[in-house]
This record gives C-alpha cells, structure tokens and sequence, in this order.
C-alpha cells in the first residue's frame, strides 16, 4: 500500500541510522515545500536519507545559469526540475505570434539548461514531464491544431523523451501518466493552487515522490531484478492438478483474457531482462504442462530461469530460488494470490517484496501498474539475454555435483575472456553493471553512459571490461574495472565489480592478473585497492587481503614487482586466437 502524506512526514522524524545520504537540489516553477517533504519520506523506505537544497519557487533559469548560486554551491547529486503546466500554459498565452513553436523553443530551454548543469558539476536531471491540461480552445479539434495548447504540449512531452534519450544524465518522471491513472481531479487541486502555489494534491504527492525517488534508487543500484510466480489463479484460473490442463483459465473468452494479459505483462518484463521464477505448491510435471502443452499460454518453459514446484513451504523454495540465482531477496517479486501464503513469505523473508494482489484477477494489472515495481535507469541488447545466461548457471551448477573436486570441473568448463578497454559497444552495459552490482563491488561507484564515456578518453584512467563464456554458454559482460593514476609509482583501482553469477571460477585471480599486467606495462609499482564498506558488499570485506594485498592506512597495497602470477583455468580470447 502507498504510504499517505501524512505517514512519509513520520517517516523523516523516525528514520534509522546509516542510511545512506544523497544531496538532491529541488527547484521549481511553483511551491515545493510539501513535496520536499514527500521525497524526504519517500526516500527513507528506500534506505536513503535525502539532504536537500529547495529554492524558492520561479528561480529556475536564475540558479541554473548563475555560475555562483546556491545552487551550485550545494553540488547536488541529483537535481529534480519541476516546471509545472500551469505555468506552461501562462508561458503559452504570452507568447502568441510563436505558439506553432512554442514546444520546440520549450525544449531548447531545457536543453540549455540541463547543459549548463552538466558543464558545472555532473549532477544527474530528474525532469518532470507535464500533465495534460486541456483549455479547450479548440476542443477534440486541437489534436489537427500546430498552434493549439493541447498539440504543444503533447510534442513538448515527446521532444522531453527524445533529449532523454540522448542525454545520458537526464531522466524523467512521468506526471503525464501518473495523472492518466489517477485523475486529473485527483493530481490537482484549482483552490490550493490558487491560494498557496501548489499544483500537486496532497494525496497525489506520495505518489509523484514515490515515482521520482524509485528513479534515484534505481540509479543507485536499489531495484527489483526477479519476479517470482505462483501458478494457480496467479498465472493462470483454475488448479492444474484438480481441473486438468483443458479446464484451467486462459486466452480471450471471461475471467481467462485477464490472466492472458498478466502473462503478456510478464513475458514484457521477461523481454525486459527480469528474471521469472516459477514457485508453485504442485507436482513438477502437472506444473509444466501448461507451459508446455497449452496452446493460449503466453509465457513457456524457456522464460523462465528456475523453476521449483513441490509441496514444501514457499519460504524454503523461495531461498532455493534465491540460492541458485545468487541475487539479494530484496531484488525480489513474489506474486501469490493465496494470503496465506503471501504472509508466510512476508514473515520468512521480509525483504522480499510481495504485492497485496486483488481479490479479483480482473484487477491483478492495473494494481500492479500503479506500483511502479520494476522501475529502472539503463536498458542494454544483453538484458534481453538473461533467462538463458541463468537457464545455464542451473545446468554448470547440476554440472558441479558430478565432478570429486573443483579444479577438474573448472578444468572441464573450457573458459574463455574477451578483455577489452570500455568502447561504444560496451558502454551500456558497463554503466548498467555498475548501478545493478551491489554484493560483488569493493566501492560501489555509479557511473551512467555519460560518466563512462568521460572515462574512456580520460588520460588519467585504464578501463577493462571483461566478458565469460565456458562450453554451457555466454555469460556477457560481467566483470567492470577501472583504474586511477594516483602518481607516477601508484594505480589505484577506482572501481572494481563482478556479477555474482561467476564466482569461484577463478575470475577473481585472472581479473588481478589483468590489473598487474596493466600496471607493469605502464611503469607502475604498486597497485592500490580500497574497500568501502556497504549494507551488501560484505562479502567482499576480505577481498585484497585474500589475494595478497597488504593493508596500510586504510588501503590495501600490492607490490607490482613482487606478485606471482597467479594460476587459473580462464584464457583470455586474444591467447585463444594466438593458440589456434
């Protein structure tokens, strides 16, 4: 359930300790000191503590453009720009010998400001959109109308879309649906508006922040990367094993279109790079044949990456499911329609996220819809790759069990690294890997594309990325390292993480082996490492000291010309190339 106004101003007065602090600067066109409030209480279920900086409204374009304002003083990570419609429209009225332009010189305001931004301090751009007003002027008649408010609006919306999509550091926050789900009468108010500058109701702000900070926790690597399924009258009407594979609900007749839809929903996030799951009180093989047999099933057997149906607790299953995908369980969607079940898994895994879905499916979307739960700030070709890169993770992991030691299965795996410096083609991925990696990264730094590709031609830094495949398949791109010169003698390792996916394969050592040799060849002596400890990073407390590093002030140092090259089963695929 969405939290009210009035819950999220308990949340800034009760929120923990060490939670993680994130400057965001709010500015305005209009009032914002309750939705300040809203982000700050939004922000603290997500486990950030937001220190804001809130100009006072209309000063825009004079603390954007103004070198020294308070502005840039604050250095904001994250600033959110909330240039309302009604002030859109007022802009609009004004400008009455250009309103057939009116969108397009819009969008090159925007434009210069938010490269202003980024040519001072970096900080990332929540845009939000702007929510339809409709001043009738013309009627259904605007849509066929350059000139209209209703056409200019809806281009100055799609034009806000494309700059996104070329601006790496700018993001939007989408009040142009929010307000088609919820209403216009309810996002805004005409009297508060009049009376104190506010255009957001008080029971829309929960929802505008709760918006805004999921992209700001999505950036900072915080979101759902799973959806596990339960199958009867979840995935489907009816129970397998009671009605029989013809009987169960699915397709475009009744109550079975609405289950059709959850699957094409589903298979969307599939598409996406989610992860699906099956977790189902059934036998195996009757769980199955829906997948594989029935002819309206939307979702198949080979989207999804793991499959666990038997009659043990959904709790128990639920870790299996987590065991084999090695992900955080608040990287987690469990959807049931039983409630009893849905409370078991609540109580057993309370990080786990589990939607309170309707009663009736007919319902199950658009309840779904409106909780935002897959939120994200980077898509890349790979993602779409994922159900079978963890289909495959399944099969090394059946594999293991059927060798006496490791070092013969890792012998057998016939390992191969593509070891590159970041490119045009790796970017993406490279900026995704850094804000989805939260267990494996000793620093846990953030880059987006923009970021990524400053690095690249940076003259301070060596980039490398390095992708996997054995005999069972591609596992992509999944390891990230990015190195510093501190001085001529030091490469300090900004940044170094790796896809918990191929742990214990000895990417660990051959990534150090990579890092040396880069240094060696660059005339360093020594290498630096440093651990910055997170609410998820603990596993790698240990890292440098277990490979050697010896720790002096807080870092760890290894001597260049002392290390012995350490012995491992991955080659790299230029040595492959050279060898055959």
């Amino acid at each position: 359930m969405m939290k009210t106004f009035t819950e999220l101003k308990k949340n800034i007065k009760t929120k923990p300790e060490g939670l993680k602090k994130i400057k965001v600067a709010l500015l305005g066109d209009t009032a914002t000191q309750f939705l300040n409030l809203a982000l700050k209480g939004a922000a603290v279920d997500e486990g950030f503590d937001l220190e804001v900086f809130e100009a006072d409204f209309g000063q825009v374009s004079r603390q954007i453009l103004d070198p020294t304002s308070e502005y840039y003083e604050f250095n904001a990570d994250y600033t959110i720009l909330f240039e309302s419609s009604h002030k859109l429209l007022s802009q609009y009225y004004k400008n009455y010998n250009s309103q057939h332009v009116f969108a397009q010189n819009k969008i090159s305001y925007i434009e210069e400001l938010y490269e202003t931004i980024q040519s001072r301090i970096k900080s990332k751009v929540i845009y939000a959109n702007f929510s339809g007003i409709d001043n009738q002027v013309f009627g259904n008649f605007a849509s066929k109308v350059e000139s209209s408010f209703v056409y200019q609006q809806n281009k100055l919306n799609y034009l806000l879309s494309e700059l996104a999509v070329k601006k790496n550091n700018l993001f939007i926050a989408d009040l142009a649906s929010i307000q088609n789900k919820w209403g216009r009468n309810f996002m805004f108010s005409p009297s508060i508006y009049v009376n104190t500058e506010m255009v957001l109701s008080i029971d829309a702000l929960p929802i505008v922040a709760h918006h805004v900070v999921s992209i700001v926790s999505s950036i900072e690597g915080k979101f759902k990367k799973c959806l596990i399924l339960d199958l009867d009258n979840t995935t489907w009407g009816g129970i397998i094993g009671d009605d029989g594979l013809e009987k169960i609900q699915i397709g475009s007749l009744g109550i079975g279109k609405a289950f059709t839809e959850f699957q094409y929903w589903v298979k969307s996030l599939q598409k996406r790079g989610i992860i699906l799951a099956v977790c189902s009180k059934n036998d195996e093989d009757k769980a199955k044949e829906p997948f594989e047999k029935h002819p309206d099933m939307v979702l198949r057997m080979d989207d999804i990456a793991v499959f666990v149906a038997n009659w043990e607790n959904k709790a128990d299953n639920i870790r299996k499911i987590q065991n084999i995908l090695n992900i955080g369980f608040d990287s987690m969607v469990f959807l049931d329609d039983n409630p009893f079940e849905r409370n078991l898994v609540r109580e057993n895994l309370p990080d786990v996220c589990v939607p309170e879905l309707p009663e009736d499916p007919a319902e199950y979307l658009e309840y779904l819809y409106s909780l935002n739960l897959f939120e994200t700030a980077s898509f890349s070709e790979n993602d779409a790759e994922r159900t079978k890169q963890y289909q495959v993770e399944a099969q090394r992991a059946i594999a293991l069990d059927s060798f006496t030691n490791v070092e013969d299965f890792l012998k057998s795996m016939n390992m191969v690294s593509d070891v590159q410096s970041f490119n045009t083609f790796s970017k993406p991925r490279v900026s995704q890997l850094t804000q989805r990696s939260n267990q494996f990264n000793l620093r846990t730094i953030r880059y987006t594309e923009q970021e990524v590709e400053t690095l690249m031609s940076s003259e301070n830094h060596h980039t490398i990325s390095f992708t996997l495949e054995d005999k069972y398949g591609d596992n992509g791109l999944i390891c990230v390292i990015v190195l510093e010169k501190k001085d001529p003698e030091t490469l300090f390792i900004d940044t170094w993480l790796m896809s918990c996916r191929v742990l214990k394969r000895g990417m660990e050592d051959f990534t150090l082996n990579t890092i040396v040799e880069t240094a060696r060849k660059n005339g360093y002596k020594y290498v630096v490492g440093e651990y910055l400890p997170t609410a998820k990073n603990q596993m790698v407390q240990d890292h440098y000291e277990r490979l050697g590093f010896e720790g002096k002030e807080g870092r760890w140092v290894l001597n260049v010309e002392e290390y012995q090259h350490k012995e491992v089963y991955i080659v790299s695929k230029t040595e492959q190339l050279i060898n055959n």
